[in-house]
């Protein structure tokens, strides 16, 4: 049976946006293991379990009670108790440019990432699970950069959600300094789903107001000759241009799992475009 390596913020992930796929790739028979960036458990972000919560952008509920309750059950599971610690996996930090060592360290480096891209040899593919946390410590964080790399130079699909795919944006090609996405199909936050206020983390006690960057505008530059697609209007917008698989936000979050199955059983490389 095949696995699947789930990446999750430690700062809160939305609930349907782990479910979504997770419920969807166990039915297909794979096995999921998950991961975090320094191995503290991670926990959903109390809208997410909320059926009463109202998004802004979109003016109406997002979270059925039937997910509500589902995500509660999560929580109160030890699925998610043992994540595997990326800062373990990828012990060493890129060196300083202007390190007297560089040069060794950088070998070191190098040597490090062959190493983790061996342990990840076993899983089928990568899923980004998307929410506010990802902004915090996933979406500018050199692991999750490197670990995309690993994925994305196997051939092997990445799926991203939500504020996920921002990570996507800038995994980037270390000497062209070019995104991975370049020349790519992609969905993701459109600027009408983007907040006005209310952006918050899980554990801190902080509003951010508005997310501190236009995804929209991110996903566009990052994409070159490629093409950014909101799909406003439409209920569902998820992307697939192999390898990667890119979905809007939570109501995507079944549909980022299906064409991932497709992707990996019957050798899917297109899809919304």
């Amino acid at each position: 049976m095949q696995k699947i390596l789930f990446v999750l913020s430690e700062y809160g992930y939305w609930g349907e946006e782990l479910v979504g796929p997770m419920e969807t790739l166990e039915k297909a028979g794979y096995i999921l293991n998950f991961a975090t960036p320094t191995g503290k458990r991670p926990h959903a972000l109390p809208p997410s379990m909320d059926s009463s919560y109202v998004d802004p952008p979109l003016g109406k509920p997002v979270v059925s009670e039937e997910m509500a309750q589902k995500v509660e059950q999560l929580e109160k599971s030890d699925i998610l108790d043992e994540p595997l610690s990326l800062k373990e996996l990828f012990p060493l930090d890129h060196p300083y440019m202007s390190s007297p060592e560089y040069l060794r360290e950088f070998e070191e480096y190098n040597r490090n990432a062959e190493q983790a891209a061996a342990l990840c040899e076993p899983y089928a593919a990568l899923v980004l699970v998307g929410g506010s946390g990802p902004i915090v410590d996933m979406v500018n964080n050199v692991r999750v950069h490197d670990l995309i790399r690993i994925f994305y130079h196997a051939d092997k699909p990445v799926a991203a959600e939500c504020y996920g795919v921002a990570c996507l944006a800038f995994a980037r090609d270390y000497w062209l300094r070019k995104s991975l996405l370049w020349g790519k199909h992609v969905t993701g936050h459109p600027l009408e789903y983007d907040y006005q206020d209310g952006t918050g983390f899980y554990g801190v006690d902080f509003n951010m107001g508005p997310p501190p960057y236009p995804l929209e505008f991110i996903l566009r530059d990052a994409v070159g000759p490629g093409m950014f697609h909101g799909n406003v209007g439409k209920p569902i917008s998820v992307i697939v241009d192999y390898p990667f698989i890119t979905g809007r936000s939570t109501a995507d979050s079944y549909k980022t799992g299906e064409l991932l199955v497709q992707v990996l059983k019957n050798g899917m490389r297109r899809y919304g475009w």
